[in-house]
């Protein structure tokens, strides 16, 4: 993150349903009964991050099905990305997946979802936080993270800190993602799978509905895990001993409709796993709003990690100006 000058930044005059602070999120505890946290969707967090001149792990505001406005207490350059929340600056359209500037005193308000449900707001220089056990990701089930350290969703009236940047390369209004990075959140989802270790104990009828039919988000969706409605699978599996679980576990439960494991699940599982969701893939499927369309796609760890670097490269690569 560059050095600059903590200042408060905005002001929540509604906070809206659900707005989190969140940094890459929280590793090494999970022997501790600690989960990660961090962003829903990875993509998008970390476009605004890089369209500010942020680093990456630079702590951004996630806002989940809108609501939320916010007052500039001073003059930012901003970066809003991920869903179409009907954002907006002083009532009209703000641009999504590039940098702008404010003025002091600007209103930004986000309505409701068009396409997709999450966005992410940075601001160049970066929201600050104190950490807690390495990190600011809000995990508001255990109460960590968040602006006050106590896992706290936005409330009204509360202020948000910012680093001013005083380096002028950082966040340079104009930047742009390419055409390429900006998902259609409506499109249905074709989700990457890496096979999972109980794999085989499924039937074969199973194994082929799981990945050629389609599967409906469910309403029961949050920032814990996402349930699939299809066809019913079926595992030859009657218990098993709980195993660490990771981002992006499809666990099956004896109902047999599979759900997706995010960023604020259990640290451990006892239902056998279809396979693992790869990263981007979990960032996609929380982007879906209930009742849309997805399809599994099953992956090699080669093709997986090939993708993921690609991403990563992509994102990080701050000499590429201009981006578009």
């Amino acid at each position: 993150m560059s050095t600059g000058t903590a200042r408060v930044g905005f002001r929540v005059m509604r906070a809206g349903p659900l707005a989190l602070l969140q940094d890459a999120g929280r590793f090494g505890v999970r022997h501790l009964g600690v989960t990660q946290g961090g962003p829903a969707d990875l993509h998008a967090w970390a476009w605004a991050n890089r369209l500010t001149g942020n680093d990456w792990g630079t702590p951004a505001v996630e806002i989940t099905l809108g609501g939320l406005e916010l007052q500039a207490e001073c003059e930012l350059t901003i970066a809003v990305t991920g869903a179409d929340l009907s954002a907006k600056q002083d009532g009209q359209p703000l641009p999504l997946w590039c940098s702008v500037r404010i003025r002091k005193g600007a209103r930004l308000t986000f309505g409701i979802p068009i396409a997709g449900l999450r966005a992410y707001l940075a601001v160049s220089g970066g929201f600050v936080a104190e950490p807690v056990l390495g990190s600011a990701a809000c995990v508001v089930r255990e109460q960590l993270g968040g602006f006050n350290g106590r896992g706290q969703r936005l409330a009204d009236r509360d202020q948000l800190t910012v680093l001013t940047s005083t380096d002028p390369a950082d966040g340079t209004p104009g930047a742009e993602a390419p055409e390429l990075e900006r998902p259609d959140y409506t499109a249905p989802a074709i989700l990457d799978l890496l096979p999972g270790a109980q794999l085989a104990d499924f039937t074969g009828r199973s194994l082929f509905d799981a990945f050629n039919a389609e599967w409906h988000v469910d309403d029961r969706a949050d920032r814990m895990g996402v349930r699939l409605r299809g066809p019913s699978l079926k595992c030859g599996i009657a218990s098993m001993i709980s195993e660490g679980i990771s981002l992006g576990a499809l666990q099956v439960p004896p109902d047999g409709q599979p759900i997706a494991l995010l960023n604020d699940r259990q640290t451990i599982g006892g239902y056998p796993r279809l396979g693992n969701l790869t990263p981007l893939a979990a960032s996609r499927l929380a982007q879906c709003q209930p009742g849309q369309v997805v399809r599994l796609r099953p992956v090699g760890a080669e093709n997986a990690l090939g993708k993921h670097r690609h991403f990563i490269n992509r994102v990080m690569a701050r000499d590429q100006r201009p981006l578009g």
